[in-house]
């Protein structure tokens, strides 16, 4: 089984928002049956949705008629909500999620429910990746970032507690962004670690996150001359990932970006550590009523999550908070240097398989500082996608939006002046 991008291509088709918000009331509305078309036939072998479904807006702005999907763990009244597990097989939401109800006040109209890792944590969904059906789409947003990847819905909600949106956007060759901790409202999202969970989103390109975020409503002005930063030496990630990054900065420099070496790989692999020991002693603590009333039933990667989470002190606990704070100041003196740093948003390409989501290591040291991050495809001659990550400090949301959407301008310009 290979990739199947393409499969259909209704004359209709809207693919990016771009697209949808180019198009007048009329042609969106006429653009959603090729919508339902597009998932009736790509969805039996990709697996991105739950539930299929479209809801009414309840009111009307610049998203007018553009349909979306919501990851499974965040509340949709009337419709299915059974955060990725069997045990809640048949549940329906109550109330929609406080984004939720702003997408469908802004004229959005919510299609249905994207499938994500049960609870939002490593058990994988069904979801295969378009790219290529042998591996995996990420996690925990599987479904969400394989409907935009498809081409199925131009925008798709995830949530992130390490790389849970930038990860599978990586996978999937679309763009994913997670926003600034405390910016976007979690009511109605189910918590793994919420000193972590954040809201994302994902879209086919940069250039319509940037235009998502100002059409609800957030300023995204601002200069775009800034230096860039990038690690050196470089964190540690497989071959093929290193020299796609390795080769984007080339192309940026040779573009006339001014990128500056920062040594920040081993305090991103000591962030990534505490990431981790946030989310299980956090997590532990929320599921611990759910694990003791379901056991195994909630899947051996909860389950080794709330007992390893119980044993963890508070005083453990305390010190690893300490040590993020400590470190969310170090970078915003960095920040001041290099507004918009760089990473890899992945270890790698997709992993064969669906055993496995992938590695999020890449992405928690962000999650845990709270800024914001997007990860965008990188020139990658063939094989699967690998994403570019770009961060920058807390509240600067904006500026990572136009740095995504500047950098492949600069990409392009590189690549057409470099030799056949």
């Amino acid at each position: 089984m290979g990739a199947i991008m393409g499969l259909t291509s209704q004359k209709a088709h809207l693919e990016t928002l771009t697209q949808w918000l180019d198009a007048s009331r009329k042609k969106r509305e006429l653009a959603l049956q090729p919508c339902l078309d597009r998932i009736r036939d790509m969805d039996p072998s990709i697996h991105a949705w739950v539930q299929v479904l479209p809801q009414r807006p309840t009111g009307k702005g610049k998203l007018s008629e553009i349909p979306f999907g919501v990851k499974d763990i965040i509340e949709t009244r009337g419709l299915s909500t059974e955060y990725g597990s069997p045990i809640y097989k048949g549940r329906i939401g109550t109330a929609d999620a406080a984004i939720v109800r702003e997408m469908r006040r802004r004229g959005a109209i919510l299609l249905g429910k994207t499938q994500c890792t049960a609870f939002a944590y490593f058990t994988p969904a069904p979801t295969r990746n378009p790219r290529d059906l042998e591996h995996t789409p990420g996690g925990s947003s599987s479904g969400s970032a394989a409907a935009v990847a498809a081409g199925m819905v131009p925008v798709a909600l995830g949530t992130q507690t390490k790389g849970s949106v930038l990860r599978p956007a990586s996978y999937c060759g679309v763009t994913g962004f997670k926003a600034s901790y405390g910016l976007l409202p979690m009511e109605g999202v189910l918590p793994l670690a919420k000193s972590l969970d954040t809201l994302g989103f994902f879209t086919p390109t940069p250039a319509d996150m940037l235009l998502l975020w100002e059409s609800m409503g957030h300023p995204a002005e601002g200069t775009e001359d800034f230096a860039l930063g990038a690690p050196e030496p470089m964190p540690e990630v497989e071959p093929a990932m290193a020299a796609a990054f390795q080769n984007t900065l080339s192309l940026l420099r040779s573009a006339g970006a001014s990128i500056r070496s920062i040594d920040i790989a081993g305090l991103l692999a000591k962030l990534s550590d505490a990431a981790d020991t946030v989310t299980f002693y956090e997590g532990a603590r929320f599921h611990q009523q759910r694990f003791n009333t379901y056991g195994s039933r909630l899947g051996a990667e909860l389950v080794d999550l709330v007992q390893k989470g119980l044993q963890i002190s508070v005083e453990r606990y305390d010190e690893t908070m300490q040590y993020v704070d400590s470190c969310k100041r170090r970078f915003t003196e960095l920040f001041k240097a290099t507004p918009v740093i760089l990473t890899p948003a992945a270890v790698g390409p997709a992993p064969l398989g669906l055993a496995s989501t992938g590695d999020p290591r890449m992405n928690a040291p962000w999650t845990a500082l709270g800024t914001p991050a997007i990860s965008i495809p990188m020139p990658v001659p063939s094989g699967l996608p690998l994403g570019l990550q770009l961060t920058a400090e807390h509240g600067h949301d904006a500026r990572v939006l136009r740095a995504a959407v500047r950098l492949p301008r600069m990409l392009d310009t590189a690549a057409a002046r470099s030799p056949a």
